[in-house]
């Protein structure tokens, strides 16, 4: 997943951390003082339940927030009950915590609205940012225009605790990029492990054996899991696990710059690295060249994510599409679908991030 962030230069040239030029603290500021990104500080600030984070961290956060003076809106501590289901057709209901971070939840969207209107419904979206408060409100407002269904999608893959007022709907709800550990609603997500390790296979395939990769932070399940994939490529290739070849980063161009700058100062460095986003290489690309170094001739690159970036980097990017647009096409196509009697019981559905390969991995030399 990929996060807003500084650029290089900003971070080359950084200076202490503190308000915006316009006096107001955001969680932007809040994350450069803390040394972590913006969607740790809005899940620690708005205290997202099911998300794992180290108390350090935590602590980290809340004492930038309070040296900052960041002060969160406050919130009326009463809930407005859902309202029942009237029954109208032709209207599905979307909603997502984030929308304004990353394109994703965006061509979820655009995937679930071509499926709608080919079959005559309309999408009604709404943005909940995960508040405890305002997201029941969101939904009943959604309850209230006769939504016939209800998407409800995470911008960061995980497992969640569904809230009560989803299981007291009497509508199908389909659960987008999330999923329950009691597999109580019909889920989809991306098949990260098998996307890690088709992306390391590629580099395998072209004769590479010191492959290094720079992840995400540790704490998000698509990190974890494209960190899997990884390892089960190269354990399927008799290749060794070398830790010295696994630098943690942070999903920005900034991390992966950092990061790459450290792969280099090995005594064997790699000859080719897995960038675990897009953003990520594009400061992988930049530490190469600074060094001297010609992509793919001296070291091959593969991101993830497949965003538009990639495609005009120079070279091309070779990298791994996020099946958003698909995955808001299958939640649609999932409605036509007669429900099981009773409360059911849904596997999980994990759909191919399927390789675009490009210019940037070239075979190993020699």
């Amino acid at each position: 997943m990929s996060e807003p962030t500084d650029t290089l230069e900003a971070t080359r040239r950084r200076k202490p951390a503190g308000k915006n030029p316009k006096g107001r603290v955001t969680m932007t500021d809040i994350a450069r003082a803390a040394g972590c990104s913006q969607a740790t500080v809005s899940f620690v600030l708005n205290d997202t339940p099911g998300i794992r984070l180290s108390q350090q961290t935590r602590e980290r956060v809340i004492e930038a927030a309070r040296a900052l003076g960041y002060a969160p809106p406050a919130f009326s501590a009463l809930r407005a009950p859902v309202a029942p289901f009237e029954g109208l057709d032709g209207v599905i209901g979307f909603a997502v915590d984030q929308l304004a971070t990353s394109p994703e939840a965006v061509v979820a969207i655009e995937g679930a609205r071509q499926a709608s209107w080919n079959a005559g419904n309309v999408l009604l979206v709404a943005q909940t940012m995960g508040d405890a408060v305002m997201e029941p409100r969101a939904i009943a407002a959604l309850t209230k225009r006769g939504i016939s269904a209800l998407i409800y999608m995470t911008i960061f893959t995980r497992e969640i605790s569904a809230p009560d007022y989803l299981y007291g709907l009497d509508i199908p709800v389909i659960l987008l990029n999330c999923y329950t550990s009691d597999y109580a609603f019909p889920a989809v997500v991306p098949s990260e492990i098998a996307g890690g390790q088709s992306s390391t296979r590629h580099l395998i395939g072209h004769g590479h054996r010191r492959i290094a990769t720079i992840t995400g932070e540790p704490w998000m399940q698509a990190a974890q899991d494209r960190l899997k994939g990884y390892r089960r490529a190269l354990a399927t290739a008799d290749i060794p696990f070398d830790p010295e070849l696994v630098v943690e980063g942070d999903w920005s161009a900034s991390a992966g710059y950092a990061a790459t700058v450290k792969l280099l100062t090995l005594k064997d460095r790699p000859t080719a690295i897995f960038c675990q986003n897009d953003r990520t290489a594009i400061g992988c690309y930049e530490a190469l060249k600074e060094a001297g170094l010609h992509i793919p001739q001296d070291i091959s690159v593969v991101g993830y994510d497949d965003e538009e970036i990639a495609r005009h980097l120079f070279p091309p990017l070779t990298t791994s599409i996020l099946p958003h647009m698909a995955m808001g096409q299958w939640a649609i196509e999932q409605l036509e679908v007669p429900a099981p009697p009773g409360r059911g019981r849904y596997p999980i559905t994990k759909l191919e991030c399927p390789l675009v390969e490009r210019e940037s991995v070239a075979a190993l030399a020699g």
